[in-house]
């Protein structure tokens, strides 16, 4: 399917509220949900039965063009079969919206896309496995695009096809004023539970002037470099060290009680007898009270992240981070489970958007540039420096000072050196290299990124720079 493209001088983003529904509606939303998953699930395993039917025939000898007809799984494909099958494998399609079984078969496209790029190689990362059929007791999704989508003008309701009018725990101002001064056009809506709790995400089309500075914002030219961490969420070339909440280990001893109470319970399923069963009630309530918090944990750090990128895109024109390679990291087994709850990778995501949404620029250097061996002062590298020392010291000018702080300052650095005429060229040891992050395109969550400077480096012009700042810094 093709992507959308907003006009020049229009983004897209997301509004995201929670809704406080009837009874009445939950059901509407659970019904439209399970439809979803109920045509994913369905149209996976015609696919699946054709795939193995054709190995079956092709292992007997048939020829090629003898073999049952292949099941196509690109959207059109799979929303023609599925209209034609829908009357006897779902007679009670019409109870619910259209958009709940195209948001199941869109799913399944997609994944069944994702699937064949892996396995050809086109997809990076991990090898994916075939698609798995979703659960009933997953998570509930469902998309509208179509149909009556909009926001009630008293800011308290909205309006979804085939739901009606259900009420927002919060107010939707923010998203109400801008339609209603024509600066902002709802494409979709998206519905999903969360820890038993239902949300409404719109996705807008919002007319902003990419580039430009937010009022508030101090003058052009203020240069910061943040490096990542575990004990701080993020420590600043200005010597600012950001606290981080922590917040999946603050919830251990309670979601370690919470977890012992529901493993005591009647589940779905009878180890004994080896068979499903009906799961208690307590079982439920158990689960759910695990389920919410996983949510708060996760929602206190995704707070604690945006509430961090937004200040530093809105008052900082250029912003250094590094490139970490958070998947290997997280093989430490003494870290990974403090690294998984710090996220340091969201900082990169989120400033990947942000900062062309307020006009500063986002810069990253490179994976195997020694920010934290390297002496901010002297620019003297040190050959080994162990995660125990908390401190730098630096044995050729005395400096000493945190290695997250002199870690900061040398990312800052780095951007004071880049040659203006050789984008991406930092005359730094190793050869790293800062490279400058494009705004994120229409519908993106963080842009695309460089993955080499734009222009090829002059090695025999950056060796000779190189050389120049050191004398100079060696006269100083």
């Amino acid at each position: 399917m093709k992507r959308y493209e907003p006009p020049a001088g229009w983004t897209v983003q997301a509004y995201r509220f929670a809704l406080d529904p009837s009874d009445a509606q939950v059901l509407g939303l659970r019904r439209n949900t399970g439809a979803a998953r109920f045509a994913y699930n369905h149209m996976l395993r015609r696919v699946s039965a054709v795939k193995a039917q054709r190995a079956a025939e092709a292992s007997y000898g048939v020829a090629e063009a003898d073999l049952t007809p292949w099941q196509g799984w690109s959207l059109p494909d799979l929303r023609r079969t599925w209209n034609e099958i829908k009357q006897w494998v779902a007679p009670w399609w019409a109870e619910c919206s259209k958009e709940a079984f195209n948001t199941g078969l869109a799913n399944l496209s997609a994944a069944l896309g994702n699937w064949h790029a892996s396995r050809t190689g086109t997809r990076k990362g991990r090898r994916m496995g075939w698609p798995r059929a979703k659960k009933k007791n997953g998570r509930r999704s469902a998309r509208f695009t179509t149909g009556a989508i909009r926001v009630d003008p008293s800011y308290r309701h909205v309006m979804l096809p085939r739901l009606g009018r259900i009420r927002t725990h919060e107010s939707t101002r923010k998203l109400a004023r801008r339609v209603r001064a024509g600066t902002a056009t709802i494409l979709s809506a998206t519905v999903t539970e969360t820890a038993g709790r239902w949300f409404c995400s719109f996705q807008v089309a919002v007319q902003r002037t990419v580039g430009r500075r937010p009022a508030h914002a101090p003058k052009a030219g203020r240069v910061v470099g943040v490096d990542a961490g575990i004990k701080h969420l993020a420590v600043l070339s200005t010597g600012e060290m950001v606290p981080n909440p922590a917040p999946f280990k603050a919830a251990l001893r309670k979601l370690g009680t919470a977890q012992r109470r529901a493993a005591r319970r009647i589940g779905p399923y009878d180890p004994e007898a080896r068979r499903k069963r009906t799961a208690s009630n307590r079982w439920q309530r158990a689960q759910d009270a695990v389920a919410r918090l996983h949510a708060t944990v996760s929602a206190v750090r995704a707070d604690s992240w945006h509430q961090l990128t937004t200040r530093l895109a809105q008052q900082f024109t250029t912003v250094v981070v590094e490139d970490l390679h958070v998947a290997g990291m997280v093989r430490n087994r003494k870290l990974a489970r403090s690294l998984t709850d710090a996220a340091p990778a969201t900082l990169r995501r989120h400033l990947g958007y942000k900062t062309g949404w307020y006009g500063s620029t986002l810069y990253v250097a490179d994976r195997w540039y020694p920010s934290s061996k390297t002496c901010s002062a002297c620019k003297t590298v040190k050959p080994k420096l162990s995660l125990a020392e908390r401190m730098f010291h630096c044995t050729a000018c005395g400096l000493s000072l945190d290695r997250d702080v002199n870690a900061a300052r040398n990312l800052a650095a780095l951007v004071r050196h880049v040659d203006l005429e050789l984008l991406g060229d930092a005359k730094t040891g190793r050869g790293a290299y800062v490279r400058p992050v494009r705004p994120a395109p229409a519908g993106g969550a963080a842009g695309r990124e460089a993955s080499r400077p734009v222009h090829p480096v002059n090695v025999v012009r950056q060796r000779t720079t190189a050389n120049h700042e050191s004398r100079l810094l060696t006269e100083r």
